[in-house]
C-alpha cells in the first residue's frame, strides 16, 4: 500500500472513530459532517470534521493529518475557523474551536505555532494501536478531557 494510500486509509479510520467518539450519548456534539465545503474567494476548501457543541453552543472544527504537527497547520485551521464564523456560524453562537490531531507533535513547537493566535484552538496526537489496513483503533482523550480542553482553549482566546 503506498504512502498516500496509508494516509487516506488512516484519515477514513479516524474520521469515522472520531466521530462516533464523539458522539456519544451525553456528550453534546452534533456531526454537521465530514470533508464540510466552504468556498472562500472563489476557491474551495474542506474541513475534516465539522461538529456544533450543543452545551458550548460553537461550531468545533476538527482536522487530522496523518504525520507529525507542523507550525503551518495552525495556519489551516485558524483560517476553517474564520471562514466558518464568518459563514455558518450565527450571530448568537460563541466563536469555533479547532481541534487539530497530529500523529504526533513536537510540544515546544505546537506552543510556539500557538503563541499568538487569538483563536481557541487545540493541538493532540492521537497514536495508532494496530498496524494498518487491519481494524485501527485510536487511543484518544475522555470525553471529559476533550470538554476540559475546548472549555479552556475558549476561556483563553
Amino acid at each position: 500500500m503506498g504512502k498516500e494510500a496509508q494516509e487516506r486509509a488512516v484519515e477514513s479510520a479516524l474520521v469515522q472513530y472520531i466521530t462516533q467518539f464523539l458522539l456519544e450519548p451525553g456528550a453534546g456534539f452534533a456531526c454537521v459532517g465530514r470533508q464540510v465545503h466552504i468556498e472562500v474567494g472563489g476557491e474551495d476548501f474542506y474541513i475534516d470534521l465539522l461538529f456544533y457543541h450543543l452545551k458550548l453552543r460553537c461550531y468545533v472544527v476538527v482536522e487530522l493529518k496523518a504525520g507529525a504537527f507542523k507550525p503551518e497547520h495552525t495556519g489551516q485551521l485558524s483560517f476553517y475557523l474564520s471562514a466558518v464564523d464568518a459563514q455558518v456560524k450565527h450571530a448568537d453562537d460563541n466563536p469555533t474551536i479547532g481541534l487539530l490531531l497530529c500523529k504526533s507533535q513536537n510540544r515546544v513547537v505546537a506552543e510556539y505555532a500557538l503563541r499568538d493566535i487569538n483563536q481557541p484552538i487545540g493541538v493532540a496526537e492521537y497514536q495508532l494501536i494496530n498496524a494498518l489496513p487491519a481494524q485501527l483503533k485510536t487511543s484518544l482523550p475522555t470525553i471529559e478531557q476533550i470538554e476540559q480542553e475546548l472549555g479552556g482553549a475558549q476561556g483563553s482566546a
